[in-house]
């Protein structure tokens, strides 16, 4: 993410006039918004009564030094980046400085662009820090795979595959139809072991252009292209030690893909416009709702970074493929969206439970989170019903037919059949089964009679 200097305010701390003028000068031409101090007290007092992103000392200064005002801004506030200056004399000072919190040193003299880019790398740390304290705060509500909502054996298998994956350095492919959850696993397996503690960055490859997307994988050097008026670090070493989750990663340009591919084999890159080589330690999580394969065969993904990809692969079902993990996940989203929104429903009915189960959800998870959500959001009685939510009909599941008919089957058998079919799909519901068959419920029941009457088992409701 690139930098908005006028978002952020900078606090310059140091006693002597000229040096104080040039920080102030060369950081007001870059943008931000300044503050300065002539001495440490004045530079705390300052600090109390504005909110500073980052401040910049110096180290030598009387009475109160510039470890002083570093052990001040961070006893007031922990996670303010603070950068001291200082001559070649002092860099002990500086070392000293460096484990006391400082998130960076500079040595006099030193050039505009040298504490512009000593800036702007502690506001992208800055960024990264609450990013990650915020993703840790809701690990145990949302992204720990031993409280991921469903109990089929389908996700049973998926918790599995992730406890199994948490702590390998290998790449690992979540695929699935969109609104499965694949975002949510990628979040489990880096939260669930050894690099929860670091970074967790993520990229849709499918929202941005290649060239946009180059840099944003690699970063890019001062200069590299048009518009690039400082560097760039890309999101390979935002995640170094932690997790990067490059999301649709089919929709990567083929030529892009080559450079991806060497990140991958050789754990290092180069940023845009840029010669040295920065070795990464960043573990991959890749999605994909697309079937890779038929890419591969179509010539719009290199086989060797589709095998590269596909160490370790997740598969997540369509939610129509665990409708026993339906109930659980609607009671769940209930419980948030009753309690986000301040209602005080009593919970979902009976009807509109069977309703949710007997429909298709081709949206998934997601369609199915959005509907919850939507009927909290409007329902006018005491709990959810059917009418709250809004159905396509067309997406209604369907009884499968009965296989394998003999010719010379009858209608009568036929129709028979396919009535028992689509009560045991209703769970003997025959309220619900009627509306699936496009009879009444007397219809229904008259078949029922009938069938007893002619000495047939007919299912109890």
């Amino acid at each position: 993410m690139t930098v908005s200097p006028s978002k952020h305010r900078i606090l310059v701390v140091d006693d002597e006039l000229l040096m104080r003028e040039y920080v102030e000068e060369a950081l007001l031409r870059a943008g931000y918004l300044v503050d300065t101090a002539t001495n440490g007290a004045d530079g705390l007092a300052l600090f109390e009564t504005h909110q500073h992103d980052v401040v910049v000392t110096d180290l030598k200064m009387t009475p109160m030094d510039g470890l002083a005002v570093l052990q001040g801004v961070l006893e007031k506030h922990p996670e303010t980046r603070v950068i001291v200056m200082t001559a070649y004399g002092t860099i002990e000072t500086a070392v000293r400085a460096l484990k006391g919190g400082a998130t960076d040193y500079i040595l006099k003299p030193f050039a505009p662009d040298v504490l512009e880019l000593a800036v702007t790398r502690a506001l992208e740390l800055a960024r990264l820090t609450q990013e990650n304290r915020y993703l840790r705060e809701e690990l145990n509500t949302r992204y720990d795979s031993g409280t991921m909502v469903g109990r089929s054996p389908a996700m049973d298998h998926v918790k599995s595959d992730i406890a199994k994956v948490v702590d390998s350095r290998a790449t690992v492919l979540i695929r699935g139809a969109s609104g499965t959850g694949k975002e949510l696993v990628a979040r489990a397996i880096h939260h669930g072991g050894s690099r929860s503690n670091k970074p967790f960055i993520k990229v849709n490859c499918a929202a941005l252009s290649a060239g946009i997307l180059e840099s944003e994988l690699f970063g890019h050097e001062k200069g590299a292209f048009t518009g690039a008026h400082d560097r760039k670090i890309g999101r390979f070493e935002l995640a170094d030690g932690g997790t990067l989750l490059l999301d649709e990663v089919s929709e990567i340009n083929i030529e892009l893909q080559a450079k991806l591919l060497r990140a991958l084999q050789e754990r290092e890159i180069e940023r845009v416009g840029g010669s040295q080589t920065i070795p990464v330690d960043t573990r991959i999580v890749a999605t994909s709702n697309r079937d890779l394969e038929d890419a591969v065969a179509e010539g719009t993904f290199r086989e060797d970074l589709f095998f590269r990809l596909n160490v370790i692969t997740i598969q997540l079902p369509p939610l129509r493929d665990r409708r026993d993990d339906i109930p659980h996940l609607a009671d769940h989203f209930f419980n948030v969206f009753n309690r986000e929104n301040g209602r005080n429903l009593q919970g979902i009915s009976d009807t509109a439970r069977e309703a949710l189960v007997a429909y298709s959800w081709p949206g998934n998870v997601r369609e199915l989170q959005n509907a919850i959500e939507r009927a909290v959001v409007l329902a006018g009685g005491s709990e959810l019903t059917p009418e709250d939510f809004q159905f396509n009909t067309a997406a209604l599941l369907k009884p499968e037919a009965p296989q394998g008919l003999a010719a010379g089957t009858t209608v009568s058998e036929m129709e028979r059949e396919l009535i028992f079919t689509t009560l045991e799909h209703c769970s003997q519901n025959r309220t619900r089964a009627s509306e699936l068959l496009g009879i009444s419920v007397r219809t229904l029941r008259n078949k029922l009679k009938e069938y007893q009457e002619a000495g047939i088992d007919v299912p109890s409701a």
